[in-house]
């Protein structure tokens, strides 16, 4: 059973920054791809960013050039620093991984930038 532990939301001000981490725990060998999804209300969750165990990266344009996903492998720990942030970033972050071809989440963590 693969378990999911999220940390580092909070409430910031509109150009302020916050760091996400992710840790999964478990028999876990090897995780493929690692990344952060989020939700804002009335909305569908979309991608932030993903990277994979090379790490090989994908953002989301809305993020580009504000955020950065980064992994610490022995840790099987995804972080998400994220710099610069705007009130439409405000949303519910979760953390998914894909672990022997199965989808695992989060239970979310809540980010809210004040205008």
């Amino acid at each position: 059973q693969v378990h999911l532990v999220e940390s580092g939301g909070g409430l910031v001000h509109s150009g302020g920054s916050l760091r996400l981490s992710c840790a999964a725990s478990g028999s876990i060998f090897s995780i493929n791809t690692m990344g952060w999804y989020r939700q804002a209300p009335g909305k569908e969750r979309e991608l932030v960013a993903v990277i994979t165990n090379g790490g090989r990266t994908n953002y989301a344009d809305s993020v580009k050039g504000r955020f950065t996903i980064s992994r610490d492998n022995p840790k099987n720990t995804v972080y998400l620093q994220m710099n610069s942030l705007k009130p439409e970033d405000t949303a519910v972050y979760y953390c998914n991984i894909n672990y022997v071809g199965a989808n695992y989440w989060g239970q979310g963590t809540q980010v809210t930038v004040s205008s």
